[in-house]
């Protein structure tokens, strides 16, 4: 947790102090939101390797209703090229494969009359080299994003000092914390990039 120093709370009045705790609260809750977001996006491309993370886009007409596929079945990984998407409904099952098949999942559902498999086909080696590059872009805008909350962070820091609500001292060890969070954040994005690139090499 990040503290406003003793002597910011002897220079200045408790609601200064309270808009830069709130300020720090504001920048943490952007960046995880920040880093949520790209996670997603990083998980919602398909490798070599069955996810069902691939399928949290595909909503199922229920009765008039666009539900959440996984709202209506059960969907497992019982082998690392193959997800099995059982129904709690079995009437459903016809509009879960047109949902499927409606969907930019890209694979053909084989429908048995009790579940639906979908078979996950191998990457190629030039396919590989093209997600990668897409995950690495997908890391990059996060990272650009968490900048850019820092930024604005920095910048209503600045035109606090200037406005004289902070000291110069101050203004350092508030712009040091946004910096660490920056840092903390980008290398959690980092390490999504790494295991994601992992999966695509397997």
């Amino acid at each position: 947790m990040l503290l406003i120093p003793c002597q910011l709370a002897r220079q200045y009045p408790e609601r200064r102090i309270i808009m830069i705790n709130e300020l720090f609260i504001d920048v943490k809750d952007r960046m995880n939101k920040a880093v949520e977001h790209y996670r997603h996006e990083v998980s919602t491309i398909r490798t070599g390797r069955a996810s069902t993370s691939i399928l949290d886009g595909v909503k199922v007409d229920y009765y008039g209703t666009q539900s959440p596929l996984s709202n209506i079945a059960h969907i497992t990984v019982p082998e690392g090229q193959l997800i099995v998407i059982q129904p709690f409904d079995p009437s459903t099952l016809e509009f879960i494969e047109k949902a499927i098949i409606a969907s930019d999942v890209g694979i053909t559902p084989n429908n048995d009359g009790n579940v639906i498999r979908l078979n996950i086909p191998s990457l190629t080696e030039e396919r590989r080299k093209e997600l990668m590059k897409v995950v690495n872009k997908i890391i990059e805008e996060g990272r650009v994003a968490v900048r850019n909350i820092r930024r604005d962070a920095n910048d209503h820091l600045k035109q606090s000092e200037k406005d004289h609500d902070l000291s110069e001292d101050n203004l350092k060890r508030a712009t040091d914390n946004i910096q660490e969070m920056t840092d903390e954040h980008i290398k959690i994005l980092n390490t999504i990039q790494e295991a994601k690139e992992k999966e695509i090499l397997e």
